[in-house]
């Protein structure tokens, strides 16, 4: 499985978000770290661990 995701370096820390979960920061003092925290916020996210998650979706209006 693979989630799409956007970083960014910001002072000494790694700032992360997946694009369906906006809403859901992360950061690491590394990249690596980084990716750590995302794989457990998304596990966090998909399992019913965070109540009342907001999504990011694309709806077909014509």
């Amino acid at each position: 499985m693979q989630a799409r995701y956007v970083y960014w370096q910001e002072g000494a820390y790694w700032l992360g978000y997946f694009e369906e979960y906006p809403d859901y920061l992360t950061q690491g003092r590394s990249l690596d770290e980084l990716k750590e925290n995302l794989r457990d916020l998304f596990k966090d996210l998909t399992s019913g661990e965070i109540p009342s998650v907001r999504r990011k979706a694309t709806l077909k209006v014509a």
